[in-house]
């Protein structure tokens, strides 16, 4: 064999070590973003905050909330990035669901390349830990701003923030957004992390688009019923728990988990 095949041989040797997998398809998962703590047993996919570290032994999800500012964080961008907020009139544009979080600035390549070198940092640090795969939240901030970002702005910033995961073998999840499903601009997410799918009757197009690579998180403040019926649609399938809200860790008032 030639030196040319053995080098080439070498990098995809290395290339299938690296690469990083999927979640598995229909297997337990949990969604602790209120706060980590031991999953439950049987739990073999975990999404936890960026600031947490990776659950020992499982298929780890990175949390960030790579659209919008987190509250704790607020001096530290207006401080060092002020520019990278969206504001109307001088002052930041609020998600008017979450107070405290600041629509962050996709509106131009420049502020995206501004914004894809901080949140790269995150997906970084993601990797170090040692998780497999990045759930970016608030895709659809477009929605809430007004008209003063386009659809088209942010798939291209989470555009970069997928090359940059996988460019470390992190896989990257869509969140949300089931009117993006078919669109020829949609960027090259792994697998899907859907919000009370059943309940809006939206779980179909994500199995279209991604097969069995679907966790799916249905809330305590809906009703009972769209929870069985997800089970009894697709358990088994897709990865489907219950929780509350705020996905807070047991002990916390309304600490919910159920899996199919």
């Amino acid at each position: 064999m030639s030196r040319l095949a053995l080098i080439l041989l070498a990098c995809l040797s290395s290339a299938s070590v690296m690469a990083k997998d999927f979640p598995a398809a229909g297997a337990q998962y949990d969604s602790q973003l209120g706060g980590a703590y031991t999953p439950p047993a049987g739990t073999r996919i975990v999404s936890r905050d960026r600031s947490e570290a990776p659950a020992p032994g499982l298929y780890n999800v990175c949390y960030v909330n790579a659209f919008q500012t987190q509250p704790g964080e607020n001096a530290w961008w207006q401080a060092n990035h002020p520019d990278l907020i969206l504001t109307a009139e001088g002052r930041p544009v609020e998600d008017e669901n979450w107070p405290g979080e600041y629509l962050l600035d996709t509106s131009t390549a420049a502020k995206r390349g501004a914004l894809a070198d901080i949140i790269g940092d995150w997906i970084e640090g993601c990797a170090r830990d040692g998780y497999d795969a990045i759930e970016a939240d608030n895709l659809d901030t477009y929605s809430r701003s007004d008209g003063r970002l386009k659809i088209e702005d942010n798939l291209a910033f989470v555009g970069l923030l997928i090359e940059k995961a996988h460019d470390l073998w992190l896989a990257f999840g869509q969140k949300n957004g089931v009117g993006l499903l078919d669109r020829a601009d949609l960027p090259a997410f792994d697998f899907a992390i859907t919000e009370s799918c059943q309940v809006y009757d939206e779980c179909g197009p994500y199995a279209e688009r991604y097969g069995a690579r679907v966790l799916e998180i249905e809330y305590t403040d809906t009703e009972s019923r769209f929870f069985e019926q997800a089970c009894a649609a697709r358990g088994g399938q897709f990865s489907i728990i219950l929780r509350d809200r705020n996905l807070q860790p047991p002990g916390m008032p309304g600490y919910t988990y159920r899996s199919c």
